[in-house]
């Protein structure tokens, strides 16, 4: 019997059970436990074994020599590739107001305080030599860089500076050929004689940098830059019958371009009929140029909308022979078309007085985004604001082929209103105008139609405003009827039901609006876009601030009708005035809550904006009314007795005046 039989036995008798712990399966498990707790111990105690010896390494360095400081010479210009929003000198007498090239202007300098760097905080770092960055013309060839959509300066020699930047880079690349493209419309006479002048220092700088063998020209064997006139009215034509470097033919081509007071701007068809006459000398060939074109004009466009020859053709010409257009243009006004323009006539010999004219130079977006609404009791939406944007479809077009739409205005002034006598001649009176900088955010869709309309389906509240600007030329209580004296009351009641008809006619118009703005309410936190947001809540706010009013007014009128008594005996005369408290209704006050909230939304996220101009405008004029008395004195005045007061201050003789005074041409239709 063995040992495990034995101790089994003994078990059995001693507690004269079956079971015990020495079964095959309980010594197993024994053996087992005890195994594994060898291995543990062992596994545990083994880095004690292994432990390497501490091992000193010291480093040392040998103090380096002296190297000396090696002077260079300069053999190359180079050019940045940033572009500013604000031109250094915007314009002869501009350079007082140069900026910072940098992107940010600080007014401390904010200079890194030294630290200490721990050994744990030092990260490896990889770099990549094959990344390339795209300078210069390359874009067509690495990536796709788009243009600047609104650079504003005060006078077109600014822009023409910039842009002979921009030839020095192109030049870098290979040889090139600008397209110089001017408007006929007489109103840019005096701009096209400026131009032509500062031809003489552009082409002498270029000259200048040429004989200096300036590496942009070193590269390029023989007339590395050459350049073409063209003028457009109601038909296009070529100044220059080809190319050329000659600076006395360039001068003679402008000088010669004829005035066209048609009042059409063929723009597009003259920018489409460029690029395919100079499309030969587009190409990758050695005799090949990059091909610039430069368009002034002071107007939208008579033909952006042409299907074949309008906006869409040319950005798809000018893409297909990767040449970029720079247009020296206009402010467009916010949110409408038609502008007026100070007209003084070209000719000496006509009489000098200015005068006004309607001109296309918007708006800033492909379909209006903006409500057709007068202030209550003020004419002041017929004055323009600036958009911060040049027209939609030239813009569009430098902004899709890499070029810079420059906003030129020669009152230009962010910091305060720009009245009508501050306004130069053939110069938009644009009452306010925008920062550039601070206009960024809300750069509108510049793309086709096709994709304009499916992005604005995409948010509801873009329909709403898209949908309600169309139909916003209702007008408001620009007006109101605010006096009436009560001599009988039938004459009382007659007078308050005369005025009341006005108020009702806008009453069922605004509801209308109202009404397709709220079906956008519910998208309105889904909508991020800046330029969206600001569009969808002023229309909101200043819809249900003319509601508000108009409804208000009638309801007001109609309360006299029943009957208002004089406080004082004396008084004769009931005058409404505006009142910050809504006693019409409670649901009048609730919708007064949310117009306030939507104008106030945009004071504060879109500060310094157009929206929020015309927000704090309209925020400024109480919503609701109150009835107050007066005395009118009914007495009639006396009358003047005749004189000769106005016959000693008549002239003593009219006829040689009117001789001597220089005869006077009307406005054009079209300037």
């Amino acid at each position: 019997m063995n040992v495990q039989a034995m101790m089994r036995d003994w078990w059995r008798r001693q507690t004269l059970e079956d079971d015990s712990p020495f079964d095959n399966d309980s010594l197993s498990f024994v053996s087992s436990f005890i195994f594994h707790l060898v291995l543990v111990l062992a596994l545990g105690f083994m880095p004690w074994a292994t432990r390497p010896d501490n091992t000193t390494v010291m480093l040392t360095s040998s103090e380096p020599e002296e190297v000396p400081e090696i002077q260079k010479t300069p053999q190359e210009v180079y050019f940045s590739n940033q572009i500013s929003d604000q031109i250094g000198a915007n314009s002869v007498d501009g350079d007082l107001t140069a900026l910072s090239m940098a992107p940010e202007v600080s007014e401390i300098s904010d200079l890194p305080l030294p630290m200490d760097v721990e050994p744990s905080d030092i990260a490896t770092v990889e770099i990549n030599n094959a990344v390339q960055l795209a300078t210069g013309q390359h874009y067509s060839e690495n990536l796709v860089v788009k243009g600047a959509a609104g650079v504003g300066t005060t006078g077109a020699v600014g822009a023409v500076d910039r842009i002979t930047h921009e030839i020095l880079l192109s030049l870098e690349e290979r040889k090139t050929l600008v397209v110089w493209l001017f408007d006929q419309s007489p109103s840019m006479i005096r701009q096209r004689s400026t131009v032509n002048e500062r031809f003489d220092r552009i082409y002498k700088e270029l000259g200048v940098l040429q004989a200096a063998q300036m590496e942009a020209f070193k590269r390029h064997d023989d007339k590395p830059l050459l350049t073409s006139v063209v003028a457009f009215g109601k038909t296009v034509q070529a100044m220059t019958k080809t190319p050329t470097d000659k600076l006395e033919d360039i001068k003679k081509a402008v000088d010669a371009i004829p005035a066209d007071d048609s009042g059409d701007e063929m723009t597009f068809h003259a920018v489409i009929q460029a690029a395919k006459e100079y499309s030969k000398y587009c190409g990758s060939g050695s005799k090949d140029r990059n091909v610039m074109i430069v368009v002034f004009t002071d107007e939208a466009g008579s033909d952006q909308t042409d299907p074949q020859f309008g906006v869409d053709g040319a950005v798809k010409i000018c893409k297909r022979y990767q040449m970029p257009v720079y247009v020296v243009g206009v402010p467009a006004p916010f949110g409408t078309k038609e502008t007026q323009v100070k007209w003084v006539d070209p000719d000496p010999k006509y009489d000098q007085t200015p005068k006004w004219g309607v001109v296309d130079q918007g708006p800033e977006t492909l379909l209006p985004e903006r409500l057709q609404l007068s202030f209550t009791g003020s004419k002041d939406e017929d004055e323009s604001i600036d958009s911060g944007f040049g027209p939609y479809a030239l813009t569009r077009l430098c902004y899709e082929t890499g070029g810079i739409y420059f906003t030129v205005h020669p009152n230009r002034n962010v910091n305060k209103a720009v009245s009508r006598n501050q306004i130069d001649p053939f110069s938009a009176h644009i009452k306010h105008f925008f920062d550039s900088e601070q206009m960024r955010r809300y750069k509108p869709d510049y793309v086709s139609l096709e994709e304009y309309g499916r992005r604005v389906k995409a948010n509801k509240c873009r329909e709403a405003l898209v949908a309600a600007a169309r139909f916003s030329h209702t007008g408001t209580l620009e007006n109101p009827q605010t006096r009436f004296v009560k001599r009988e009351e039938a004459d009382f009641a007659n007078a308050l039901t005369e005025a009341q008809k006005d108020a009702a006619k806008l009453e069922p118009k605004l509801e209308a609006l109202y009404s397709i703005l709220k079906e956008g309410e519910s998208d309105r936190e889904k909508e991020l876009t800046p330029r969206w947001q600001a569009g969808f809540d002023l229309a909101v706010g200043r819809v249900l601030a003319a509601k508000i009013r108009t409804e208000g007014y009638n309801a007001m009128l109609a309360s006299a009708k029943r009957g208002l008594k004089f406080q004082n005996p004396k008084n004769n005369t009931w005058v409404l005035k505006p009142s910050d408290e809504i006693t019409i209704g409670s649901q009048y006050q609730k919708m007064g809550e949310k117009a306030r909230m939507y104008l106030g939304r945009i004071g504060k996220d879109h500060p310094n904006t157009p929206w929020s101009l015309l927000a704090a405008k309209e925020l400024q004029q109480p919503l609701s009314w109150k009835w107050t008395e007066e005395f009118t004195n009914l007495a009639p005045p006396p009358k003047e007795m005749p004189g000769n007061a106005a016959a000693a201050a008549a002239p003593a003789n009219d006829a040689k005046v009117m001789l001597n005074k220089p005869p006077v041409r009307p406005v054009p239709k079209k300037l």
